[in-house]
C-alpha cells in the first residue's frame, strides 16, 4: 500500500488559524520484537570546542534535543496534540500568584531515576542550579535566565522565584535544558562530556560512538519510568545518515522504519508524485523558520543601510519557489505566520524586491558599491538545499550590482563555534521553537545572553517589550509588545526572516503513530511510534 497522509494536530491558543487533527490510529505497538529503526540526517560529534553535545546545561539544538526528550525527564512537557504544557515528572504545577512570578510544582509519587535512586525537588534544584553557573554560551541558559531564587519544601515541592513576572515559564519547564539529572553523574559545575545521557525519562540509552562521532543510538523502554507519557514500543534506534539521499535508500531497503529529520524537497517531491508500494509520505505543520544573521559589529554590515538594502533586495518568493518548492513559503517577519502575534514587518516596510530602493538606503548612508560580502552557511545541518539557497541569495544581491557576494559553506562542527565567537559577518541559520509561543521567535533574538551571542542591542525591545509580553497570561494580550517587536527587527535587521517551513516524513506503511512522532516543533516522540496496520 501507498499513500500520503496529511497530519494536522493542533496548538490549541498560540497557532493564528485553527488546525484539524487527522483521525490517527491508536494501535499501540507490539512491544516485542525487533527494535523500530528511525533514521536521521541530524549529525553528533564531540569536538574540543565542544565536547560535551548532550548535556542539557550545553545542549541548544533541536537534534540533540530530540535524544535528550527521551532520556530525561522534566517538570512539564507538551500535550501529544499540542496545546499548553502538562505536568510530566509534577503531578502538579501552578502559579501560586496573580503576577506570575512564583511557580511550584509537586514530584510524582515514588519517581525514580533509571538506576532506581530517588528523584527529589532537590534533583531539581541541583540540575536547574547548575545550569545557570554552568551558563554555557551555546544559549540554553537564557531560557531559565529569569529564575531569581529556587526553594524546596520537602522531598517533593520545588518553587520557581522569578526576578519578572513570566506567563511562559511553564513552557520552558518543558525544555530539556530543564531536564532533571542525577548530581552522582552530573558536577556542579562542569559538562559532562562525551555522548551518554542519564535521567528518569521514558527510555534509557545505549549510544554507539566512532571517532568522536555517534553513529548509533538505542533507546529502550526505562521499567522505572513514571510520567505522562504512554509508551508503543520497547525500544527504538535512532540512526544518523550523512544525507537524506542515504536515508532514503536504507528505507526503501527496508533497513530503516522511518525517515525523520530531515528529508530533500526532491524526495518529497517524488514520493508524493511517484508513491512507492509499502511507503506513506506524512505531512505534518511546522514552526521552522529560515534567517541570515547579522554580527552588527562587523565592519561590512555595521551600518544597518547594508542590512537595510540587503532586506530591500532579497526575493524570498523566488528562493522559496526555485529551491524548496511546495515546503516553504516566505516570510516577513520571525513570528511565523501560522502563529498568534504574526505581522509581516519586512513587507510593510520594503514591500516587493527594489533595486532602486536598496540603492537609496546605500546611497542616503554614503555607502560604497559594491558593498563587498561573504555569506556563510552550514553545508551539513539543514540538507543539501541549503547551498542551492545560498547560491540563489548570492545572484540575487550581485545581480544588483549593489553588492559583491561570495558564499561558503562550513559543517556545522566548525560553524556553530566560529558563528558565536563573532567570526561571521552574516550567516544562514534555521530556528525550531522550543515551544510555540511567539516570545521563543523573538527572546533569543533579541534577549540577553541570546542563541546568537548577537552583540546587537535594542534596549526598548530587551528592558520594556519583551518583559512586558510576558506579563500576560492571555497571550493575545501580548500582541501589541510582539507587533512593536517585529517591526524594531524590520527597521534594524540584525535578522533577516527569509521562509518557514513545512515538515514530512516518510515510513513504511506497517509503522504505527508516525502522526504523532515529530511534533509542530520538530521534537521527535519516538515513544508514539508502534508496529502494526495504520
Amino acid at each position: 500500500m501507498n499513500r500520503k497522509t496529511l497530519v494536522l494536530p493542533a496548538v490549541v491558543g498560540l497557532l493564528a488559524s485553527p488546525l484539524l487533527a487527522a483521525c490517527g490510529s491508536e494501535t499501540a505497538g507490539n512491544g516485542g520484537g525487533n527494535a523500530i529503526v528511525v533514521g536521521t540526517t541530524d549529525q553528533f560529534t564531540a569536538t574540543e570546542d565542544a565536547p560535551a553535545p548532550f548535556d542539557p546545561a550545553y545542549a541548544y539544538d533541536t537534534g540533540v534535543w530530540n535524544v535528550l526528550r527521551q532520556t530525561v525527564q522534566t517538570l512539564m512537557h507538551m500535550p501529544r496534540g499540542g496545546g499548553r504544557p502538562v505536568p510530566e515528572a509534577a503531578s502538579q504545577c501552578q502559579f501560586t500568584d496573580n503576577a506570575s512570578e512564583s511557580y511550584r510544582c509537586t514530584l510524582r509519587e515514588d519517581l525514580t531515576f533509571a538506576d532506581g535512586a530517588p528523584v527529589t525537588a532537590q534533583d531539581v534544584k541541583f540540575s536547574i542550579e547548575r545550569v545557570l553557573a554552568i551558563k554555557s554560551d551555546n544559549g540554553a541558559a537564557g531560557l531559565l535566565s529569569n529564575i531569581d531564587t529556587i526553594e524546596t519544601k520537602g522531598p517533593r515541592e520545588v518553587v520557581f522565584h522569578l526576578k519578572t513576572p513570566d506567563a511562559t515559564f511553564p513552557y520552558k519547564l518543558s525544555t530539556p535544558v530543564a531536564g532533571i539529572v542525577p548530581s552522582d553523574k552530573y558536577e556542579a559545575g562542569a559538562l559532562r562530556e562525551g555522548f551518554q545521557v542519564d535521567g528518569s525519562g521514558p527510555y534509557t540509552m545505549k549510544p554507539e560512538v566512532r571517532d568522536g562521532r555517534l553513529v548509533d543510538v538505542v533507546f529502550t523502554r526505562n521499567p522505572r519510568y513514571k510520567g505522562d507519557i504512554k509508551l508503543r514500543n520497547d525500544s527504538v534506534e535512532l540512526r544518523p545518515f550523512e544525507d537524506a539521499e542515504a536515508m532514503g535508500r536504507a528505507l526503501r531497503a527496508g533497513d530503516i522504519d522511518m525517515m525523520a529529520r530531515t528529508l530533500e524537497p526532491e524526495q518529497i517531491k517524488k514520493l508524493d508524485e511517484e508513491p512507492e508500494e509499502g511507503v506513506k509520505l506524512t505531512e505534518v505543520p511546522g514552526l521552522e523558520i529560515r534567517y541570515l544573521a547579522f554580527n552588527t559589529q562587523a565592519p561590512a554590515v555595521k551600518d544597518k543601510a547594508v542590512r537595510q538594502a540587503m532586506a530591500a533586495l532579497v526575493d524570498r518568493s523566488r528562493i522559496a519557489q526555485t529551491v524548496y518548492g511546495p515546503t516553504a513559503t516566505p516570510l516577513y517577519s520571525l513570528i511565523p505566520s501560522t502563529i498568534a502575534g504574526h505581522s509581516n514587518s519586512f513587507f510593510n516596510k520594503y514591500g516587493e524586491p527594489s533595486r532602486a530602493k536598496a540603492a537609496g538606503l546605500l546611497r542616503d548612508a554614503d555607502i560604497d558599491t559594491p558593498v563587498k560580502l561573504t555569506l556563510h552557511y552550514t553545508s551539513d545541518h539543514y540538507g543539501t538545499a541549503t547551498a542551492k539557497e545560498f547560491a540563489a541569495l548570492r545572484d540575487q544581491l550581485n545581480g544588483s550590482g549593489l553588492f559583491d557576494v561570495t558564499v561558503e559553506g562550513v559543517e556545522w562542527s566548525t560553524f556553530r563555534p566560529a558563528q558565536k565567537r563573532g567570526d561571521y559577518a552574516v550567516y544562514g541559520l534555521g530556528w525550531f521553537p522550543d515551544f510555540p509561543d511567539p516570545d521563543n521567535y523573538i527572546a533569543p533574538f533579541l534577549d540577553a545572553d541570546n542563541f546568537l551571542n548577537t552583540p546587537y542591542v535594542s534596549t526598548e525591545a530587551r528592558e520594556r517589550l519583551i518583559p512586558a509580553s510576558r506579563r500576560a497570561a492571555d497571550r493575545a494580550a501580548a500582541a501589541p509588545a510582539f507587533q512593536r517587536l517585529q517591526d524594531i527587527v524590520a527597521d534594524d535587521v540584525p535578522v533577516l526572516p527569509l521562509w518557514q517551513g513545512k515538515q514530512y516524513v516518510a515510513s513504511r506503511d506497517t509503522l504505527t503513530g508516525v502522526e504523532w512522532a515529530l511534533n509542530t516543533s520538530s521534537d521527535l516522540q519516538l515513544w508514539e511510534l508502534g508496529r502494526g496496520t495504520a
